[in-house]
């Protein structure tokens, strides 16, 4: 059966490679601090179930120090020239749509199929997993057609993760701090103070509270993982499931859609919000925000609502 371990050995090789790589890359000044960050990255992948928690919380502190010191960045160059951009991609443009779609195409057969063969797969993890054979299979297609140098895929890529640096794993590291959190009982902490604000009775007053906590939380944490276990032991289990019996999967899907409203209007999810302004070399670092938040806001509102009219 193939498990969520095939995913972290798959994430972890990649990692490892893209250490490999960059140590490699002697025009890289900060090659060193590069290597030794997604190195340490791969491991938690590869070995982190042996690690314990001492030994994973000190890798974590090592990435953070590592970050913190400014010691990651991109070498300089390497770009493809704009009109070789240009001209590969007039030649090859519905080619490379296809090999983009391939992956949520076997994302979506992996996620059914996985569950209709019992034996094949952990139908838990289906979709991750199936997204990760999805990779592989366009990686393969890509190559087959457009022969290029073996190791360009991988270079391209830990070009791009160096540029976006300490940020690509960000959203692992709120998610953890999430699940913090709620074993450090901070969700009903929250709930004590929300639930004194609710008019008593009040199924609408709890599903605001419920959908403006997701997105307030995820502000301030930075991705809706990390406020989701918070908003769920506040509001969601005793008051929207267990008082007012609203449907789970209501409540959990569209509260994290709520949440993801917050992700857009907040510096904290830097690497949605930040990093592609300086990708893209926006003059206003929060040019990506100003021009989110006239949708996020009215989308939150909805999402409320969609939990009011469809989870009782």
């Amino acid at each position: 059966m193939i498990t969520l371990g095939f995913v972290y050995v798959l994430a972890g090789l990649t990692f490892a490679l893209f250490a490999v790589l960059g140590l490699l890359d002697r025009s890289n000044s900060k090659r060193f601090g590069n290597g030794v960050f997604w190195g340490l990255l791969a491991l938690s992948m590869l070995a982190g179930d042996h690690l314990g928690d001492f030994g994973n919380g000190l890798l974590v502190l090592a990435l953070v120090a590592i970050a913190g010191a400014g010691q990651i960045g991109r070498a300089p160059g390497g770009e493809v020239p704009s009109e070789i951009q240009a001209e590969r991609a007039a030649r090859h443009g519905p080619f490379l749509l296809l090999v983009a779609l391939i992956i949520p195409a076997v994302a979506l057969a992996g996620t059914f199929l996985f569950k209709w063969v019992p034996g094949l797969a952990d139908p838990k993890q289906a979709t991750l997993i199936s997204l990760a054979i999805g990779v592989l299979i366009a990686l393969v297609v890509g190559m087959a057609r457009l022969k290029p140098p073996l190791l360009l895929p991988a270079q391209q890529g830990r070009r791009l993760l160096d540029a976006v640096g300490w940020a690509a794993i960000l959203p692992q590291m709120l998610a953890s701090l999430g699940a913090v959190f709620a074993l450090a009982g901070v969700g009903e902490v929250v709930g004590d103070v929300i639930g004194s604000t609710i008019p008593e009775g009040s199924l609408f007053g709890a599903t605001l509270a419920f959908g403006l906590g997701m997105a307030l939380f995820t502000m301030v944490m930075g991705n809706a993982f990390a406020a989701f276990p918070v908003m769920l032991a506040a509001v969601g289990m005793p008051l929207l499931i267990k008082q007012y019996d609203g449907d789970p999967a209501v409540i959990a899907a569209i509260g994290m859609l709520a949440g993801f409203c917050g992700t857009l209007m907040t510096p904290m999810a830097a690497n949605f919000n930040l990093v592609p302004a300086a990708l893209l070399e926006l003059k206003n670092p929060y040019g990506v925000i100003k021009a989110q938040i006239g949708t996020a806001v009215p989308l939150l509102g909805v999402n409320i609502l969609f939990i009011y009219l469809f989870a009782f």
